[in-house]
Parts: structure tokens; C-alpha cells; sequence
């Protein structure tokens, strides 16, 4: 490597719509065509209707025309991670035709697949200076979306890299007496005890009250733990290591909506635990999404972990159809159409995502790394137009307010990370290295 490469990171893509490129759209792209790599996670999938209708889906049932890959090109990205939980809203043909129109446009994609070893894998970049891997993976997903693995005597299954975890409550000793007590005098726990004595469920472990789906354990004070799923962390960080073997830089894209208790911004433990590790294991950067909002930013050991970059691009009142789970859920009939569904499920614009500020706003990082060492990094604040009507809103444009900026500070200050606020950009500074040339 004879130069610095420059990186570039956006939040979901949520993408609906086609692009009219005006002075905003122009701005945004020579931003981030400053940098050499150019990631967006797609939360949709892409496709006319080459799938079902899965039975479950993300919230809304993802589906938007190819064509927006076109917009996605002409913004400049070339890696696109999409491992989410909209992956498999038309089940496996919608998962497979994603993919071949992702390939069409040229895009380095990785997240999903037709086993776990192709959803697993990193795929790679080739920059002027530096090869670059991407690993893609989500938290959040209904659990017959993860990938299944081949073996000798079966074929695997299509899904996304799943980063599955663990959660456990703790209760003190009065209150999971009584717990146990409720369980005892309900049914809650009758088919888990006959699966477990059956042999086709694993007993809960040592010192572990199984209520219903949730993990119990007896402790000093009440709390709620989450940590990464073993299998799944060790499984990734196998993949990190190979990468870093094959390339100068290994970025890591993850998917999660998890959240600690009702604060949409604090990250889930398990997910700080597994993006630490992702570095330990030589990982170069930790770019996550999932909440449709900002969250705070950590540099461990000299190299970022973005928890949360809020949307890029969020369109979800735009899509153009829905199954009928989704108007059956609110009451309505064939004779209801879209709008009229979507009116239903935001009470006609009064709660969901669309009344909450924050969730359109957002940044983009550029940094920059030199022989792996983390120079600089920069924040550009973007609105996706908040103020506009429901029909035009979700475009990004470059702001000129520094309170995204000073709302970002406040979310990093517990990881120990000074961002310094100069107009309408952030920066986080680093020791510049000696003898080398990072103009």
C-alpha cells in the first residue's frame, strides 16, 4: 500500500423510489466519491415479484423495481452489504433474484447467499491501492432466515449470516420464586417439558428457569444480559481471520435493531461485545445499522465502530404493493388499497417512524486509513426531509445544522469519543503517522 484509502459508510438504504437528480443528488455523490470504498446496506429486496410473499417480514414487505440499483451505482456505491431483516420478505426467489440483479449492476455484496458459506463469505474490492473485504451480517431476523450450512448428506438452505445472541433475565431470589410459582400453576412450560423429554429440545442448562421462550437465572439484583450466540461469533471471526489474510482491509457490516431496554440508541451488549471482537480478530472498521437512528461511535484500538449510521435512504411509504397479511392485520379488506394500509398502520401519519425527527437524520463517515492505522475521520450530517410530504420524504440531502453533530456527541461521550464540531461537519482527529505521506 503507497497511499492512504479513504472509506466511505451509509446507514439503510430502504430505497423505493427512482432518483431525480438534482443539486442535493449531485452533492451527496461527489461526497462520496471522495472516498475509495463505498458502502450502503440495501434493506430491501429487488425484484418484480420473483418471490412469495413471506409469512413473516421486516415490518413492511420489502420489494422495489432493479432499477433502483441504477440510483445506488450513480451515488457511487460499490459495496453493498444486505443482511437485514427485509432479506427474505418474498422468501428464497426474492432472495435469488436480489442477488443476480445485484450482480447484473457490478456490485461487491455480501450478507446473503444459498448456504451459510455464501452468506458467510467476504467478498472482496479491488481499490488502485488496497483490496478490500466486506463481511456482512444481521441480528435481526425471523429465525428460519438464517442461512443453513451444507453437509455430506444434505444440501444447505438460503438465508442471511445470522448474529444470533442470547438473552437471559436475572431475578432475585423472592421474585423468581414467584415466577416459578406462576409456571408451575399455568401451562406455560407444558409443551417445552415434553420437547426436552422428547429429545427434540435442549434443556435449558444448569441453574436456568425456562418461562414460556425467555431465560431466567437467580442473582442479586434484577437485570436483563444479552451476549453474542457462541457458534455464531466463533464462526465469524474465523471468516475475519481468513480475510485479513487475503486483503489489507476487512470491514465488517451488521444489521441490528436491538437496543438496551426502551433506548432505541444504546446498543445491545452483545452487539458492543461482538464488534470489539470483530477488531481483536483484525477487523478495520465495524459499520452498523438497523434502529433508523443514530447511535453513538467508539474507536477501539484505533478503529471505529460506527453502532449506528441511521438511514441513507428510507422510503418505506412509497412501496407500491402489500400482501394480504399486511392488510388483514389492520382490519382492512380487498377493497382497501396500499395508501389505505399504510395510513392504518401510522394511524395516518400520527405515530411510527415517520412523526420522530431523528429518525431522519443521519451522517455519512469518511475516513481514512493509512498501513491500517485510522488517520482521520470526518462527519457529514444528512436530512431526509423531514419537513416534506409523506409522498417526497426520504431523499438524503447535506445539512448545514450541527445538531445531528452535537446529538452525536452526546451518544459517543460514553465510549470516551471527542468529536469536534466545525460548521456543519464532525471530526474525530488521530496522530498522524511519521514519514508518510497522508495528504
Amino acid at each position: 500500500m503507497t497511499r492512504p484509502v479513504t472509506f466511505a459508510a451509509t446507514g439503510d438504504s430502504f430505497i423505493t423510489r427512482q432518483l431525480y437528480k438534482d443539486e442535493a443528488f449531485h452533492e451527496m455523490a461527489a461526497l462520496l466519491h471522495r472516498a475509495d470504498v463505498r458502502l450502503a446496506n440495501l434493506e430491501t429486496t429487488v425484484h418484480d415479484n420473483k418471490g412469495y410473499p413471506s409469512a413473516q417480514s421486516g415490518g413492511t414487505w420489502a420489494m422495489s423495481p432493479p432499477s433502483v440499483l441504477q440510483t445506488m451505482k450513480e451515488y457511487g456505491f460499490n459495496m453493498i452489504g444486505w443482511a437485514n431483516n427485509h432479506t427474505l420478505d418474498y422468501l428464497y426467489g426474492g432472495l435469488e433474484a436480489t442477488e443476480q440483479h445485484l450482480n447484473e449492476y457490478g456490485f461487491v455484496h455480501a450478507g446473503a447467499g444459498k448456504n451459510l458459506a455464501e452468506a458467510g463469505a467476504p467478498r472482496y474490492l479491488e481499490c488502485e491501492s488496497a483490496r478490500v473485504a466486506l463481511i456482512a451480517a444481521t441480528s435481526t431476523f425471523h429465525p428460519w432466515w438464517a442461512a443453513g450450512d451444507q453437509r455430506p448428506d444434505s444440501i444447505g438452505r438460503p438465508g442471511v449470516n445470522p448474529m444470533r445472541y442470547i438473552m437471559a433475565h436475572t431475578l432475585t431470589e423472592e421474585k423468581l420464586s414467584h415466577l416459578q410459582a406462576i409456571a408451575d400453576s399455568t401451562d406455560i412450560n407444558a409443551f417445552s417439558k415434553i420437547l426436552i423429554e422428547e429429545g427434540f429440545m435442549n434443556a435449558p442448562g444448569q441453574d436456568v428457569f425456562l418461562f414460556g421462550t425467555s431465560l431466567f437465572r437467580q442473582g442479586e439484583q434484577d437485570e436483563t444480559k444479552t451476549e453474542p450466540h457462541p457458534r455464531d461469533l466463533k464462526r465469524i471471526i474465523k471468516t475475519i481471520e481468513e480475510a485479513k489474510r487475503r486483503a489489507d482491509y476487512v470491514i465488517i457490516s451488521i444489521h441490528a435493531h436491538e437496543m438496551k431496554g426502551e433506548k432505541k440508541e444504546a446498543p445491545a451488549e452483545f452487539l458492543e461485545v461482538f464488534a470489539r471482537a470483530c477488531i481483536d480478530a483484525g477487523a478495520h472498521a465495524v459499520v452498523g445499522h438497523g434502529p433508523h437512528l443514530l447511535r453513538g461511535i467508539e474507536i477501539y484500538k484505533n478503529r471505529p465502530i460506527f453502532y449506528s449510521l441511521g438511514d441513507f435512504i428510507f422510503q418505506t411509504e412509497a412501496v407500491t404493493s402489500q400482501p394480504a397479511d399486511f392488510y388483514e392485520h389492520y382490519g382492512l379488506t380487498h377493497n382497501h388499497n396500499v395508501a389505505d394500509a399504510l395510513e392504518a398502520m401510522s394511524a395516518k401519519y400520527t405515530r411510527g417512524l415517520c412523526v420522530h425527527q431523528e429518525v431522519w437524520e443521519a451522517v455519512v463517515p469518511i475516513w481514512k486509513m493509512h498501513e491500517g492505522e485510522l488517520l482521520e475521520i470526518e462527519l457529514h450530517p444528512i436530512e431526509l426531509g423531514f419537513d416534506l410530504p409523506i409522498h417526497r420524504m426520504g431523499w438524503p440531502t447535506l445539512s448545514a445544522s450541527s445538531a445531528i453533530l452535537e446529538r452525536l456527541q452526546t451518544l459517543s461521550e460514553p465510549y470516551g469519543t471527542k468529536i469536534e464540531v466545525e460548521g456543519n461537519v464532525g471530526r474525530i482527529r488521530f496522530k498522524q503517522v511519521v514519514g508518510s505521506d497522508v495528504t
